[in-house]
């Protein structure tokens, strides 16, 4: 075993699950067991509860000015730890080293946005009447958790950590048992940062946590990331317990491709958008929709996926059990009539034979009834539907229940604003395969990709993590008896 145990990390300090039950974290890459990490119980999460509590009572009445602070020194650590927390971040995930470098870029960025956040929450103030104001301002709601997934190990607690806690929260995190080590690392960060004690804990383990988190009556508001499937549950058992729940769930994203698309370009997007972090992204490309003859850019798609080799430029997906998934998605499309151009399956690298990988691989001919069509298979793997027009194109993208994001890849400005009109979606790109928006602009798709009001991200999540407060005051004692009295 590479590291030491993984311990739940309450008022700042590392200490054991009440429970004896562990699982094994094993690395993607090659393996090789790098750690266990406890499944701890409720009592694990009281625990933390408590100490965030207590610490809320000076956190919370901190002027947001200093509460900042932190969070520029934070920025500074994650500028110095980026090589290590890339390469701790690849050995859990089974990322290239090159997606876990700006996996990190982008915590620093998020947290570049939290610094902001003093000239974002200023309030407001109004003479409202002679001798009245009102005025409202921002204050936290108190202890909130937030729920992540295995894909972005560092990136996905980065969306919640600086602003919750800026915005003068505490928090409750439960990392992904399969990839918990990054987590802890921003643990020991934060505190090298100066957050105070009790500001920020982690409880590890699986359902009985999530359901705890869900239910426990002191916190009041759950972020969660992962699958829709889980999502609707979480959210469902969040707010039927008078939470504040938002719930970020799966996708199905669509390129649609259009004949006068930029060939080179466009290939180079659609190869990258689908294998990214092995397609285990919620942006990920996972159906294209061709529009008309657009056999010279399906080529070139194929030309990029060729030039993604497994264990270089591709990483390994999680584990032996996504692998078996991503494969039988593939073999069963080709036994519905679809053409696999480019087959991942059966990958080994050498070297890491016990690593979990699927090569790039590119569908072609493909239905929408196809499961390969319609399910979220969160590897990398593109299916190419096609189309004889733009409205029957849209009306496959509209009738997928997820809503994440979608793209056009066309030369055509009044058809790309057709399609940003029409595309059912959170996140649209034009001649972008991966369209997140940039902070301060927030990250959230539609339908079932999202339950709850307001995005995780910039701007949007201050309503999130805030509760607004109304004051009406009157000192002026000639204003009399008026229409405020």
């Amino acid at each position: 075993m590479k590291y030491p145990e993984i311990r739940n990390y309450i008022n700042g300090k590392w200490i054991n699950s009440s429970t004896s039950k562990k699982m094994e974290v094993i690395s993607p890459l090659d393996g090789n067991l790098l750690s266990t990490v406890p499944m701890s119980s409720a009592s694990d999460l009281n625990e933390a509860v408590k100490a965030a509590q207590l610490a809320f009572l000076s956190w919370s009445k901190t002027p947001i000015k200093e509460r900042v602070q932190v969070f520029f020194r934070y920025k500074q650590l994650l500028e110095k730890y980026l090589p290590e927390l890339a390469a701790l971040c690849s050995e859990e995930n089974g990322k290239t080293y090159g997606e876990s470098v700006a996996e990190i870029e982008k915590c620093i960025e998020l947290t570049e946005f939290a610094t902001s956040l003093p000239q974002l929450v200023t309030g407001e103030l109004l003479e409202v009447s002679r001798g009245v104001e009102c005025r409202t301002e921002h204050v936290p709601l108190g202890v909130v958790a937030s729920i992540v997934p295995f894909n972005f190990p560092s990136m996905v607690p980065n969306w919640t950590i600086p602003n919750a806690l800026a915005l003068g929260n505490c928090m409750i995190m439960k990392p992904s048992e399969k990839v918990p080590l990054s987590c802890c690392r921003l643990a020991d960060i934060l505190k090298e940062a100066g957050l105070p004690d009790g500001v920020f804990n982690i409880v590890h383990g699986d359902v009985e946590i999530v359901e705890a988190i869900c239910d426990h009556p002191k916190i009041e508001a759950v972020s969660f990331v992962g699958s829709t499937k889980i999502a609707k549950i979480v959210y469902q058992r969040a707010t039927h317990n008078y939470k504040r729940c938002l719930a970020l769930g799966g996708a199905k994203n669509h390129l649609l491709v259009l004949p006068d698309a930029i060939s080179e370009m466009t290939a180079q997007n659609v190869a990258a958008s689908m294998s990214g972090c092995a397609g285990q992204r919620c942006m990920a490309a996972s159906a294209m929709i061709g529009v008309g003859a657009i056999d010279h850019i399906v080529d070139k798609i194929c030309d990029e996926a060729r030039k993604i080799v497994p264990g270089v430029n591709l990483g390994a997906v999680i584990n032996k059990a996504s692998l078996d998934r991503i494969e039988h998605f593939i073999t069963e499309a080709e036994k519905d009539g679809a053409k696999i151009l480019v087959d991942g399956r059966n990958t080994k690298v050498a070297g890491k034979e016990k690593g979990t990988y699927v090569g790039p691989t590119v569908i072609d001919f493909v239905t929408s009834d196809m499961s390969v069509a319609r399910e979220e298979i969160f590897g990398p793997v593109i299916s190419i539907i096609r189309t004889k027009t733009v409205d029957e194109a849209l009306a496959i993208e509209n009738a997928n229940p997820y809503g994440n994001a979608a793209s056009v890849f066309t030369q055509n400005g009044g058809m790309a604003r057709y399609i940003i009109d029409r595309a059912s979606a959170g996140m649209i790109g034009v001649n972008v395969g991966v369209p997140v928006p940039r902070e301060p602009f927030s990250f959230g798709g539609w339908n079932e990709s999202k339950f709850g009001v307001g995005d995780i991200t910039g701007k949007s999540s201050i309503e999130f993590w805030t509760k607004l407060k109304k004051s009406t005051i009157k000192w002026n004692a000639d204003a009399g008896i008026n229409w405020m009295s």
